[in-house]
């Protein structure tokens, strides 16, 4: 990396420059080291649609020698033999080195799907990092039962590893997420075949081979780039798969399950859509601070997170207020290269992403929305796709964009006029992934936020939590849970030894 100045290693960094010189992954990881496969597929950076590099890129023979690779080790490898103690020491050793390599892959995750600079290396390295350092602190702390017998009988409740464990996972937070999957997975003693998103494949590749530095025995984590009608499907349908987890859209995760039903029946654990409603009520501690949040919660990463508050849920008391401060502040947010310091919202994934949220936000206005800000693609000469921050208001119920995951920086304006309106509005929709509530009022707090069925719901705050809470959500927004002590239960198998000693 090119120094410019001390205290500050993200502006103290000529990102241009070291996109110009960074290397990329040359291969898949399976059993250990980086493999070659005769096909290969061109990544393009999203902030400016030039191509990355040719990656190996997987088919099904791949994904049958990654699992094969994985079951071997589970099998008849030593990790899940390991004391845990001596898993989560590896898990450690993985974390420091994650952090060391820091910059290096900020750098890879801001050019594959066009995350800012700052945020890559801020926020979702930092994220990689606690995560497997939790589960590395985590690995040993879990103990087994012993339940109450009889004279002459012993019983045991013991946690075992599944067996293999398949990870699916979303391009835009490709390591935060991906972490969230394998670092549980592996503290529980599992084998890992981790499929990488189309868009974002160049990072978790670089993490594996870290892993392997680390101490992870060969076979033990497996990252393969391919289609996920290829790669995706042969592992959903995999008979040496024990159990599959998957954070994506809800129309995969209803593949995945028919996969599993269709084979051995292996668990599935979906974390899927949302369309999040962010409600704001008239005695919100701070309303110009509600507001300054409802932007970030939408416009940060560019909108496409699962939990993005896309719904804005205003009382009409405040609504005229609130809408004003959103709308001057995402200003703030316009749109900029990814590789600057500064940056605060880069571009959308790719031009077919742009299109179809550009396509949501018509059929809004054509079905009776108003277009207030935004809407319309910038910075077009880049060759990125960048889209400006859009907010639509009159937004009747039925509305698409009320109802549809769109994925992208744009917010949808509900005026409601008490609190039981506000709770009926914030629930009309098939997902419950997450929600969140501004009031002073504790007792509101406590009454609204067990109405709102949602998996996680914040109040006074957004995407407030750390590792010791589960994620996930309810509806259509799947039933898996990330995050957590309860996390590694997905990964493991519940025994029962009844011994009758007498």
């Amino acid at each position: 990396m090119t120094a410019l100045q001390v205290g500050d290693p993200v502006a103290g960094t000529d990102w241009v420059a070291a996109a110009a010189a960074a290397g990329m992954p040359e291969g898949l990881f399976v059993g250990g080291e980086p493999r070659t496969t005769a096909r290969t597929r061109p990544v393009r950076s999203a902030r400016d649609g030039s191509v990355l590099t040719d990656l190996p890129w997987a088919g099904e023979h791949d994904a049958d020698r990654a699992v094969a690779a994985a079951r071997q080790a589970f099998d008849r490898g030593p990790w899940p033999r390991l004391h845990p103690r001596e898993r989560g020491e590896v898990l450690q050793r993985f974390a420091g080195l994650v952090d060391a390599h820091r910059a290096e892959l900020a750098l890879l995750v801001s050019l594959e799907m066009g995350k800012p600079i700052r945020q890559a290396y801020e926020i979702e390295l930092r994220a990689l990092v606690r995560t497997l350092r939790f589960y590395g602190e985590l690995a040993d702390k879990d103990n087994g039962e012993v339940t109450p017998t009889a004279g002459g009988e012993l019983a045991l409740v013991t946690r075992e590893p599944a067996g293999v464990v398949a990870a699916v996972v979303p391009w835009n937070f490709p390591l935060t997420l991906a972490g969230w999957k394998f670092a549980p997975a592996l503290a529980a003693g599992c084998a890992v075949v981790l499929k990488t998103a189309e868009r974002s494949p160049l990072s978790m590749q670089r993490v594996a081979a870290l892993g392997a530095e680390a101490g992870l025995p060969p076979g033990v984590l497996n990252v393969l780039s391919g289609d996920g009608d290829v790669v995706g499907r042969r592992l959903g349908e995999h008979p040496d798969v024990d159990v599959l987890t998957f954070t994506g859209s809800t129309d995969v995760g209803r593949h995945f399950l028919r996969y599993a039903a269709d084979s051995n029946l292996k668990r599935v654990h979906l974390e899927l859509g949302g369309k999040s409603p962010n409600i704001v009520l008239p005695d919100a501690p701070d309303l110009d601070a509600a507001a300054d949040t409802a932007a970030w919660a939408i416009f940060f990463n560019s909108g496409q997170m699962c939990t993005a508050g896309s719904r804005l849920v205003v009382h009409r008391d405040v609504a005229d207020r609130v809408v004003d401060r959103v709308l001057a502040t995402a200003g703030e947010w316009f749109p900029a290269d990814p590789l600057l310091p500064d940056t605060k919202m880069g571009p959308l994934v790719d031009a077919a992403h742009l299109e179809r949220v550009r396509t949501a936000v018509r059929r809004g206005v054509e079905q009776g929305a108003r277009l207030v800000t935004g809407g319309e693609q910038v910075l077009a000469g880049t060759g990125g796709s960048y889209l400006e921050p859009t907010v639509l208001t009159e937004c009747a119920p039925g509305n698409p964009v009320l109802r549809e995951e769109i994925f992208g920086p744009v917010l949808a304006v509900q005026v409601v006029a008490d609190e039981d309106e506000a709770v009926r509005v914030a629930g009309d929709t098939p997902y419950g992934l997450a929600a969140a509530l501004w009031t002073a009022d504790l007792g509101a707090a406590h009454r609204i936020s067990r109405r709102l069925r949602a998996g996680t719901v914040w109040v006074n705050c957004y995407e407030e939590g750390d590792l010791s809470v589960p994620f996930g959500g309810v509806k259509l927004s799947g039933s898996g849970r990330d995050k957590s002590r309860h996390a590694l239960d997905e990964y493991r198998d519940l025994k029962t030894t009844w011994i009758n000693h007498g």
